[in-house]
């Protein structure tokens, strides 16, 4: 338990969940289209599953 919370305190997922939750509240409150939002939420998660993809070894096939 202890290890799978230390590895969501990590750098880039804190700032993964930080985007998100501050994009998220500016979606809510009307001053982010939902267009910008999805653009730019879609553009956070990419990477951060991308980078954990890398870091897994990616396709060995």
């Amino acid at each position: 338990m202890k290890e799978h919370l230390g590895k969501l305190l990590t750098i880039k997922s804190l700032v993964t969940l930080g985007a998100t939750a501050i994009f998220a509240v500016l979606s809510v409150r009307g001053r982010l289209s939902a267009q910008e939002f999805l653009t730019v939420y879609t553009v956070i998660v990419s990477f951060y599953f991308g980078t954990q993809f890398e870091k897994s070894g990616g396709n060995k096939a």
